[in-house]
């Protein structure tokens, strides 16, 4: 099976799946994009407008994130753009462990059939799940290679729309992510090093 025939299964499987988030939304939303991008964000849920439109980040979050990645000359269908949780929790509280583990099989098919260069992270929701234990406001910014994966941390595009102060410094993180695109390109293999790959940027 080709790579355009395994997204398009996975895209039918994830609408059909049932979950115990299921019931109480609209519809499941898969990833959408470029499946040949270099470069994979992933944020934590779907909210109220894509539970409507079954599309990530259409809602006022998804517009300030096409508005970061036009600032890079790029547009959504440029990039692939998904989610930890395929399904709307109520009332967009946050995921529980729970179901996030029923998801994860989701995630783990569109890492392998993508093979990103890049993941970046939006939000400590996402972050948590790839970099247990970090602190975004610490690591936000910069880049972790763990377990042959490279992650950029980025604060959730919805968090600058609670706290505009915090737009800019998205903006700025942003504008890093063509610069690290190429310093990967740079980097020795997996297997000639095992150390952690933290700050590569600046």
């Amino acid at each position: 099976m080709d790579r355009q025939a395994e997204f398009e299964k996975l895209v039918q499987d994830i609408k059909e799946h049932t979950c115990s988030l299921r019931a109480g939304c609209i519809q499941a939303v898969p990833g959408d994009g470029n499946i040949n991008s270099p470069v994979m964000f992933i944020g934590e849920g779907p909210g109220r407008v894509e539970d409507e439109q079954g599309k990530p980040f259409v809602g006022p979050a998804g517009k300030l994130w096409e508005e970061a990645i036009g600032n890079l000359g790029w547009k959504r269908e440029d990039v692939y753009i998904t989610n930890v949780i395929k399904c709307r929790p109520p009332n967009n509280r946050d995921p529980l462990a729970s179901e996030v583990e029923e998801h994860k099989p989701f995630l783990e098919r569109e890492l392998e059939i993508i093979k990103p260069k890049l993941i970046v992270l939006l939000g400590r929701h996402a972050m948590q799940w790839f970099l247990p234990g970090e602190k975004i406001s610490a690591i936000r910014g910069t880049a972790k290679r763990r377990g042959g994966r490279i992650y950029f941390v980025v604060y959730h595009p919805a968090a600058a729309l609670y706290d505009p102060k915090l737009k800019s410094v998205l903006m700025a993180d942003f504008k890093k992510i063509p610069i690290l695109l190429k310093k990967i390109d740079k980097l020795p293999p997996i297997e000639e090093t095992k150390k952690e790959i933290q700050a590569i940027l600046f």
